[in-house]
């Protein structure tokens, strides 16, 4: 911890002579902290009170807390509506990435609040722990019934870690009670994220939020992901490379042995990196795999299910039947936490037996308040049909974020649905990228700030190679959709200069 951070989160002192001493020294150090930080320049105003309220006793998801301080003040958002969200100031901004890939029907949403009231008045909480609810069965038949294939049975969690974390449990178990007690490894791609937990971590492939945790859960096998842009091997043809790709995991199940490897996990669409689409064949290649070597496939949709991909789940889209899908962020569009792991009949088969039981739960999974939510909230969709509104405006959003392509800066673009990936390059002709500090300059130092002063909130991420995401509620038009294209084109045209 260093000593900015000390000091700028110490109590308040009760005498003001300290108060002063010390915020003296923390003004003299500030001054000596990077230029790249997070936060908005402070006005000293009657809602700097709150930021700094923040900055003491808050401790925010994956941020640099000490780039905070009195001059540097932590952005606060007080209200939405809609596809925009107000700060404390009243500045408006749109929601360029659905909050965190989850508002899909926007903000302020009257009707899903008053099922959360109506539920808590009735029923506020009850466990699944050998007990049911009526919220909790509605929604696993609702859930059942949109699923593909045979995944007829769902195992609520709280988010999309805990489902994911679930599912290789859930994975390792299954081929336990059937005697194959070896199996116990796990396939996933390069870059892929799965969440925080320590399986979920273990899952994860970004070495840099792994290596703190280290030694993770023995037996996470990483394979190549789907990044055509920047493929090695069969660069000039998609389908020969989404093959290849495929077959990279056949040669992982072989070389790992396949009766010690448990699942392959991965997403339709790779949310880490900007937005990688599977090639041509390379799923239902994939799902063929798996079936040959009795490993079970497990697609992670907290991203890209409930509607994003422009489907319920992105296994209908691209018309491939996993043995389990993760879903949680989209199912109540934020209003109130909830996730899900949806299972086929053959998985949880052998679980049917008087003796065996699924030996893991949540307190919390499967709330009835959530879940009633969550019922609301997919009866909305199709009253409002909200996934054909995303099918209407793909191609209209695609070819606003493609012609962003005759900027110098822009490498590629992908994605599909309301789910895009704009990489960012330094020489389009090479492909060159950007060096960490050059992509820390532009993305901290540049990209980041400048996006949300022009009011859009969306992920600049160097988690691969620099990407702006762009995942907007699901409810956007037009108006929205040109909105966004015309602040990144704004900005863009900038980025090179402050590299």
């Amino acid at each position: 911890m260093s000593i900015i951070d000390k000091k700028l989160t110490k109590k308040r002192d009760k005498s003001s002579k300290k108060k002063a001493k010390h915020a003296q020294e923390a003004q003299a150090e500030i001054t000596e902290v990077a230029a790249i930080s997070d936060g908005v320049v402070a006005q000293k105003d009657a809602q700097h009170e709150l930021a700094e309220k923040a900055r003491r006793h808050l401790w925010m998801h994956f941020s640099r807390m000490g780039d905070y301080s009195v001059d540097r003040e932590i952005p606060v958002f007080v209200r939405g509506e809609g596809a925009y969200v107000w700060d404390q100031r009243g500045k408006k901004y749109l929601d360029g990435i659905s909050s965190l890939f989850t508002s899909q029907l926007g903000h302020g949403r009257k009707e899903l609040a008053e099922a959360g009231a109506e539920q808590s008045q009735t029923l506020a909480y009850w466990p699944l722990w050998t007990y049911a609810h009526p919220k909790a069965i509605e929604l696993a038949e609702k859930l059942a019934s949109i699923a593909p294939g045979d995944l007829n049975r769902v195992f609520f969690t709280t988010g999309g870690a805990e489902a994911v974390e679930s599912a290789w449990k859930l994975a390792r178990q299954y081929h336990h009670v059937r005697g194959d007690h070896s199996r116990y490894k796990v396939i996933s791609r390069n870059i892929a994220y799965h969440g925080t937990t320590m399986g979920a971590l273990s899952i994860t492939s970004i070495p840099g939020m792994r290596t703190p945790f280290e030694p993770l859960i023995p037996g996470a096998i990483k394979v190549p992901n789907t990044n055509f842009y920047r493929a090695d091997e069969h660069a000039d043809d998609y389908v020969a490379f989404g093959k290849w790709a495929a077959d990279e995991i056949e040669r992982a199940i072989e070389r790992e042995d396949a009766s010690t490897v448990a699942a392959v996990f991965l997403e339709p669409v790779q949310n880490a990196g900007g937005c990688f689409m599977p090639p041509p064949g390379y799923l239902e290649r994939v799902r063929e795999i798996c079936t040959r070597h009795g490993v079970l496939l497990v697609f992670d949709e907290t991203i890209c299910a409930f509607g994003r991909l422009g489907d319920w789940f992105g296994a209908r889209k691209f018309n491939v039947t996993p043995d389990i899908i993760t879903c949680a962020k989209g199912m109540t569009s934020a209003y109130s936490p909830i996730g899900a792991m949806i299972v086929s009949d053959a998985i949880i088969e052998p679980f049917l037996g008087a003796d065996e039981a699924f030996l893991h739960g949540f307190t919390f999974a499967g709330h009835p308040v959530s879940a009633a939510v969550a019922l609301r909230n997919l009866q909305i969709f199709e009253d409002e049909d909200i996934i054909g509104n995303v099918n209407r405006l793909a191609p209209y959003f695609l070819e606003g974020l493609e012609s962003l392509r005759d900027l110098p800066i822009v490498g590629d673009v992908r994605g599909t649905g309301f789910f895009y990936g704009v990489e960012l390059v330094k020489d389009k002709d090479t492909k060159e990228t950007f060096n960490d500090e050059e992509s820390e300059r532009l993305l901290r130092g540049y990209l980041t700030g400048a996006l949300f002063e022009k009011g859009l909130i969306c992920r600049a991420d160097d988690r691969g190679d620099p990407v702006i995401q762009l995942a907007p509620p699901l409810i956007c038009t037009k108006v929205e959709i040109d909105s966004m294209v015309g602040i990144v084109r704004d900005v863009l045209t900038e980025g090179l200069k402050h590299i």
